[in-house]
Formats: structure tokens, sequence, C-alpha cells
């Protein structure tokens, strides 16, 4: 069922059910009121009855049937009967003189003075009346005609008006309802038209304060990062693609002209070695993409512990023999000594950190003209900060925003080693580690990459 039926039927029913309570509620009080009204009514008839027939300390019924034949009647169907304390009917204005009261009803009345109660065909009041030394007992019954001819008048009345309410409710609960869902149809609409070619630049129109309004403007925000990561998507796949293909394209082509004929020794060791040269180069990019894949899971499908991070940058040296088999430097200093353990300690991933440090030192080796990385460690209240330097070729500023993207290498470095991955890298695992990484000049040459983490 779409919202718009809902809220109508919603508001139908919860209004329906509001006008019913109050219908009720008027016909109860409506009821309750008439037969007060009525009993107090019969009551005034009783005693009115009994001070007629009571007159100079004697009871005097020949004077009631004269009233009674004449126009002291006035109630409908009127019944009334007369008894003296020794419950003998003294009057009755019914034909059927047998009919005779309960003594317990008359013992009852003579006690309490007054008496009450509903009958099938209406209602009953009793009196206990004194005048001087005489008691009478009057019984009047009557059926209130007049006043439940206007109860159920006011019954068909209440009824015919719930049916028309109904429908009115209806109409307008489907009427506001309509217009309290079209800002969502459009809504649906809108994100209908779009699809992965179009999300470049589209939004949804937003209007006004209320929450649909802020469902609008989340989706915009929604928006724009799909489209942020659709980019980011295409490009890595674009440049994967391409990095990929272009060590596997020069392995192949060697191997085709190889073997298109018989070569001597060393044209086949030069060969290997080429292709060898040619899969490592494979093999590291194949890795860079695992490491950037594991850099985009979520903080939760890590294992993080305390790390201390001066005994991890003292690894770095060995680290970076074993990754490229050639010389390198790293050269570790504090800035202040720490006072305790915890100042130099970050909560973290153990080997992420080693692959975010690995791949700036190693930049910092493969660019610097010593082939030395410089590490200086410093600490504040709540967090550490490392800085790399190197006194390499530097990067241009012009390119300095775009270094952290996957794949993009700057023009001055097209010709050393590498594929644009490690610094992606390294910001998507400074990010996960809740932290933040810079990069600056050399005031004497090359760049500083300054990481910023907090410790425990």
């Amino acid at each position: 069922m779409k919202i718009k039926y809902k809220i109508a039927l919603y508001y139908t029913l919860s209004a329906t059910f509001m006008l019913i309570a109050f219908a009720g509620l008027a016909y109860y009080f409506s009821a309750k009121s008439r037969k007060a009204e009525y009993l107090e009514r019969l009551e005034y008839r009783a005693r009115s009855i009994a001070n007629v027939i009571i007159e100079d300390g004697h009871v005097k019924v020949d004077l009631l049937r004269k009233l009674d034949r004449t126009t002291f009647q006035d109630l409908y169907k009127e019944t009334i009967l007369v008894y003296n304390p020794s419950y003998d009917l003294l009057y009755s204005n019914l034909k059927d003189t047998t009919i005779r009261t309960h003594p317990s009803l008359l013992d009852y009345i003579k006690q309490n003075k007054l008496y009450s109660y509903d009958k099938g065909g209406g209602e009953v009041v009793g009196v206990y009346y004194t005048e001087g030394a005489v008691s009478v007992i009057v019984i009047v019954s009557s059926f209130d005609k007049y006043g439940f001819q206007n109860l159920q008048s006011l019954q068909q009345i209440l009824l015919l008006e719930l049916i028309i309410a109904l429908f009115v409710l209806v109409g307008v609960g489907y009427f506001f309802a309509r217009k309290m869902v079209q800002p969502i149809d459009r809504l649906v609409k809108q994100v209908d038209t779009i699809n992965a070619n179009n999300l470049q630049d589209t939004q949804v129109a937003v209007k006004g304060k209320d929450e649909i309004a802020k469902l609008g403007a989340n989706f915009n925000t929604m928006l724009l990062r799909l489209s942020e990561s659709f980019d980011l998507q295409k490009s890595f796949v674009s440049n994967a693609s391409h990095e990929l293909r272009t060590p596997l394209a020069a392995i192949i082509s060697q191997l085709q002209v190889t073997l298109s004929k018989d070569r001597s020794k060393e044209e086949y060791h030069a060969l290997l070695v080429s292709v060898l040269e040619d899969a490592e180069n494979l093999s590291d990019l194949s890795n860079g993409l695992l490491q950037l894949a594991q850099s985009e899971m979520r903080q939760q499908e890590f294992t993080f512990s305390p790390v201390r991070m001066d005994e991890l940058l003292m690894e770095m040296t060995n680290l970076i023999h074993l990754k490229n088999k050639v010389p390198g430097k790293v050269d570790i200093q504090f800035v202040k000594v720490p006072d305790n353990d915890s100042l130099v300690t970050c909560l973290g991933n153990e080997n992420l950190l080693k692959v975010l440090f690995l791949n700036l030192t190693d930049n910092a080796c493969k660019f610097s003209a010593d082939n030395t990385a410089y590490i200086a460690i410093d600490f504040f209240t709540q967090y550490m900060t490392i800085q790399v330097k190197d006194n390499g070729i530097g990067i241009p500023p012009a390119e300095i925003n775009k270094i952290f993207e996957p794949f993009y290498r700057g023009q001055n470095a097209l010709q050393i080693r590498g594929h644009g991955l490690g610094l992606s890298i390294c910001k998507k695992i400074v990010q996960l580690h809740r932290g933040h990484i810079t990069v600056t000049p050399n005031t004497g040459g090359g760049t500083i990459f300054t990481v910023i983490l907090p410790h425990i």
C-alpha cells in the first residue's frame, strides 16, 4: 500500500474513532439526563397526588378520582397506585383492580421514603408521603414517550453525521496525504531518472526545511559520494588495467622475439634478466593493488593493539633492503626524549603501519641522492608526529594536491621506477588510524611528509 493511502487510512480511522467516541458520549449523557429529568417529574407527580388526597387529616380518594377523570392525568400510559401504611390499596387508575404491588417493595418505600427503578414499559417512582398523622404510599409509573422519541431522533442524527463525516474524512485525508507525499513523489521520479551514466553533477530539488527536504539534502550528499566513488573506480580500473598491461605486454613481446629463432646463451641470459625485472615490476604492482584494497577496508575489520613507533621505524632499514635488495639508510632522531613509552605508542594495526612507513621511507631513499631517509619523531599532549624527509628532486607545487591520488606520478618522477600507489595507500592507512598526513617542501631540497597519529 502506498504511503499516501496509509496516511489517509490512518487519519480516517483515528478521526472516525474520535467522532464515534464523542457521539457515544453525547448519546449516553443525553439518555442519562432524560432519565434523571423524567424520574424527577414522576416524583413530583407522586407527591402532588399524595398532597391532593390528604385533606384535613383524612384521605379523600373521591377527589383524586374526579381529577383523574378530568384533566389531572398528563403522563403517557400513566399508572397510579395509592396504598395506606397497612398496604391496603386505596386507589388505582387501572381497570384491573387485582394488580397488587409486592409487599417487599412497599416495605422498601416505607423505610426509605423514596424509590425509583426502570421497567420494560418505562420508569417507576414510589413515594412515602406523610402529612400530619396521615401517611400514604404513592406509586406512579409512566413511559417517557417524547423523551425516547428525542433520543431516537438524536441517535439518527448522530448516525447520519457519522456517515457524512466518514466520507468527508476520507476525501480530506486523501487530499492532505497526497499533498504531504507530493515532495516524495517528485523525489522518486527524479531518482528514477538517475543512473550510472548521468550520476555526475546530478542532484534532486530540495525545498523547505522539513524532514523531506532533509532527506533530499542527504540524498544529494549520497549522490556526490557515489559519483566520486564511481569516478575513482573508473580511474582505478582504467589505470590498473593499463599498468598491468604494460609489463605483461613487455614480457610477452620479449618472449615472442626470443622464440622466433635460436639465441646464444648470453642472449637468453639477458632476456631472463629483463623478464625477471618486468615480473618483479608486475609483482610490485599486484602487491600495491592488494594493499590499496586492504586500506579501503573499515577500521572494525582490523585488529588494533599498542605499537611502539620508534621500534617499528627501526625495522625500516632491513625491510627496504629486503624489498629492493639495494642499500638504503634510515636516520631516526627524536626531537625531544619521551618521558614514558606511551608518548610514542600508537593504538593501531602493526602490519598496516609497516606498509605506511615502508612506502614513505622507500620513496625517501629512492629519491635521495645518498639513498637516505631522515625521520624525526616528536610528540605532544594527545598525538605524535613522524616526519620523513628526503633531499631529492622534490614535488612541483602544482602537483602537491594530486600526489595522494591512485596511480598519479609527478612529471619529474616518471623515469624512476614506481606505480603511483604508495602515497595513496599511505593516506588511507593514516585515515584508518584517525590521523593526518601532509607534504611540504624541504628547505634544503626534497620533500617532507608529516604523519600525525594519536598516541595512547
